[in-house]
């Protein structure tokens, strides 16, 4: 839902509630093992965090108020405020923006457990399908047959031995030349 600016508003700003001055946030690696899983509920168990999925990407969002922000929602800091404030534009402001449309989103360290035993087993489930189907298709590889070396081959008769006038007049060429 957008929220409506009221007519005669000059700058976006003079109506701002601070939204985005009351979280941060910020991305994690997609969990994949059970401490992971364990480490996500631990901060679940602080106030005011939040973890959520979105487009497939993890985040850790803390909703705590900057400590520059002013009562009347301005920033204390505006001249010397932080790189990161300085990039933020009124383009992804929470302000007008739409509702947020997590893939998931967790809010109690309950809702991650249960989260984290469903997706670990049926990565296990996957995994073992995987190993299973592997085996059943199996291919026998071809294999070249061994062959045998020239000194091995030549003394089971296989090869004809050069005449030793010829490696005689090669190994003389050689010394003249």
């Amino acid at each position: 839902m957008k929220l409506v600016v009221p007519p005669g508003t000059q700058n976006l700003c003079e109506q701002c509630v601070a939204l985005c001055c009351r979280y941060y946030a910020f991305e994690i690696d997609k969990p994949t093992t059970h401490r992971d899983f364990e480490d996500l509920r631990w901060y679940l168990y602080h106030d005011d965090t939040i973890i959520f999925i979105e487009e497939g990407r993890w985040f850790v969002q803390v909703n705590r108020p900057c400590k520059a922000l002013l009562p009347d929602n301005r920033c204390g800091v505006y001249e010397s405020r932080p790189t990161i404030c300085r990039g933020y534009t009124t383009k992804g402001c929470d302000w007008h923006g739409d509702d947020y449309d997590y893939d998931e989103l967790f809010t109690e360290p309950e809702q991650i457990q249960r989260y984290g035993k469903q997706f670990l087993a049926e990565r296990r489930r996957r995994k073992q399908k995987r190993a299973a189907s592997k085996a059943r298709t199996k291919v026998k590889v071809k294999t070249r047959p061994k062959t045998r070396s020239k000194v091995a081959a030549k003394s089971a008769g296989k090869l004809k031995a050069k005449p030793a006038a010829k490696t005689a007049a090669k190994t003389s060429k050689r010394k003249a030349g």
